[in-house]
């Protein structure tokens, strides 16, 4: 979970409660006792109970054999997200031809913190153990998105010193200097690769996405399975046709999109 923000006298702490319950629950936990909840969200019990019991009368939630489960309204939370950004809409026909140009997987995702979440996708074939919709979240740290963003990031070097190292593989980067170099790399070269480090057998790679600003406010990126796809391949046959669809997307882009973790490409980097 993101690290929270600091109170202050326009900070309404019951209210990121409330949101720190309903964002506890992801694909590993879709059904929690009220004591799970309360440790994930380090919450007492009692406000932990408080909170999940107004998620249920407000039909955010259920609860059913002393496990709580979110419901279908949580949607609507998302939804008006989709509506209210233009990237999803402009970017799902650019996806879906990249997708039937290559025979493979292809997706948008902006930055939130130190994850990246999913905003359109274009996918010919399940790729990865975990199903990857709009709205999943992987770590930015490990996914060729997420190190395209962080590229980005104004306070690149802070948040790459504070996020956490995770062996999700034995391919896995988990030396905090050899990752600052890649992500720098990454903002040198205008894209990454990141080869089986969040999956084994999975690579992929991704290029930034800028509005009419110059400001990168998404990463789009193409995802195959290692053994149908080379290194080499990735980058002298899917990197050109992803760098086309990245710039027929840009060239629809408004000016300022609504996205929180949208940063100008640094400079001199």
């Amino acid at each position: 979970m993101s690290e929270r923000p600091r109170p202050n006298e326009t900070f309404v702490e019951s209210f990121e409660k409330g949101l720190r319950v309903l964002t506890a629950f992801d694909e590993r936990h879709t059904a929690m006792t009220l004591s799970e909840v309360a440790e994930r969200t380090h919450l007492t019990r009692a406000a932990a109970r408080r909170l999940l019991l107004t998620l249920v009368g407000l039909g955010y939630a259920t609860l059913d054999d002393k496990k709580f489960s979110l419901t279908a309204r949580v949607l609507r939370l998302g939804h008006a997200y989709l509506q209210a950004s233009a990237l999803p809409a402009l970017a799902t026909p650019v996806l879906e031809r990249l997708s039937d140009e290559l025979g493979e997987s292809a997706s948008l995702a902006v930055l939130d913190g130190l994850e990246v979440v999913y905003v359109a996708r274009a996918a010919k074939r399940r790729i990865m153990s975990v199903n990857l919709g709009v709205g999943a979240r992987l770590p930015a740290l490990y996914t060729s998105l997420g190190r395209v963003l962080l590229a980005a990031h104004p306070d690149r070097d802070a948040v790459l010193a504070s996020a956490p190292l995770e062996r999700h593989t034995a391919r896995a980067i988990t030396s905090r200097p050899r990752l600052r170099e890649v992500v720098r790399d990454a903002a040198t070269r205008g894209h990454c690769v990141v080869d089986q480090e969040l999956e084994a057998g999975l690579r992929s790679i991704a290029v930034p996405v800028t509005d009419g600003a110059g400001r990168v406010v998404a990463a789009m990126n193409v995802s195959a399975q290692a053994n149908r796809v080379s290194l080499e391949e990735l980058r002298s046959d899917v990197l050109p046709a992803l760098q086309r669809a990245a710039k027929a997307l840009e060239r629809n882009l408004p000016i300022s999109t609504k996205d929180t973790d949208s940063h100008e490409r640094p400079r001199g980097t």
